[in-house]
């Protein structure tokens, strides 16, 4: 019997056009572009401006381009899942909302939050529905607004944080390529170091929560920094050995954009050059859940058939995980 995998076959980004430069941060908060750069490797940043826009509509926009680009009709998606941490509304899911701006009709679709690592949930979660059978395609939407969650006045993390998405269309495989392994985790210990603690059911909005600023990211910088560097090198690192990969098989490691430092620590431990790493931080800051997709979207021209690919990823809760396919298409 021939072993179906799920294969990404399409791939398409977008980003707004309002670009948050440095430069502007310094005349809002106490900062300046050398100490944003030197500790996170980010120049810029794009942030989704006008009345009534969410996640939703970035989201929209990147899928309405990757069936265009991959020449699918809305009627041929049976499943759409979007990774998102700044959902338009408590409900419905944003995935619902995405699918009517698109025009897929009648399927199933639903969010995944996982913070930083959700599009590494979601990809793993939509690659059994096409390794049973069940799907043939399936559409994975990483898209997060985190301009509308972040404290403007605290330059710990307002120079972090970008919006974007991303969207990838996975189908089945059988020569081979494909999504080969995945491997997630979570530790709920780490909630105190990093959260957004108004807004959901423990502190539903009031005037006091407002007023305590429990609406916006809150992130202990130092805490973050050695769980994720710990915890996103390591699990790529035991995905790599429990698949038989050396620093040479892997062509591209693909790691979440959250800080330059995390990566390089990633890719030392997993002995790749930072010549075999995507890094697109620079331009558009730590964008969530569309941090992957949007590397895979930038790196796309360079992506060869078979190529090995690591994806990596660490995030709030504390959640981590990694993916290792064979990429489907290209020269």
């Amino acid at each position: 019997m021939t072993h179906i995998r799920a294969s990404i076959t399409g791939i398409q980004g977008y980003v707004p056009d309002y670009i948050l430069t440095n430069a502007e941060l310094e005349t809002m908060v106490a900062t300046n572009d050398e100490w944003i750069v030197s500790r996170t490797g980010i120049k810029e940043r794009h942030i989704l401006k006008g009345e009534g826009l969410g996640s939703s509509h970035m989201g929209a926009e990147a899928v309405k381009g990757l069936l265009a680009k991959t020449n699918t009709l809305p009627s041929e998606i049976d499943l759409l899942i979007c990774a998102t941490t700044t959902p338009d509304f408590v409900f419905p899911c944003t995935a619902n909302l995405i699918c009517d701006m698109v025009g897929i009709k009648n399927v199933g679709s639903f969010d995944i939050q996982a913070a930083c690592s959700g599009f590494v949930y979601a990809l793993t979660l939509g690659s059994q529905f096409i390794e049973t059978g069940k799907y043939k395609k399936i559409v994975i939407v990483g898209a997060d607004k985190m301009s509308a969650i972040v404290d403007y006045t605290d330059r710990k993390t307002c120079i972090l944080f970008g919006d974007g998405a991303g969207a990838v269309l996975l189908e089945p495989d059988t020569e081979g390529n494909g999504i080969i392994d995945s491997i997630i985790k979570s530790d709920g210990s780490g909630y105190p170091y990093l959260h957004q603690k108004g807004g959901g059911s423990r502190y539903p909005p009031t005037h006091e929560t407002v007023d305590q600023r429990l609406h916006h990211v809150y992130q202990d910088g130092s805490q973050v920094f050695k769980f994720a560097v710990t915890n996103m090198a390591d699990i790529s690192a035991e995905i790599m050995v429990k698949n038989g990969l050396s620093g040479d098989d892997v062509a591209w490691l693909v790691p979440h954009q959250a800080n330059r430092r995390i990566i390089e620590a990633t890719a030392n431990r997993m002995g790749v050059g930072m010549n075999k790493v995507m890094v697109n931080i620079q331009k558009y800051g730590n964008t969530t859940s569309a941090t992957i997709p949007l590397c895979l979207w930038d790196y796309e021209s360079q992506l060869k058939k078979g190529d090995n690919l690591v994806l990596a990823a660490f995030g709030g809760g504390f959640t981590w995980g990694s993916i290792y396919l064979k990429w489907a298409y290209g020269e």
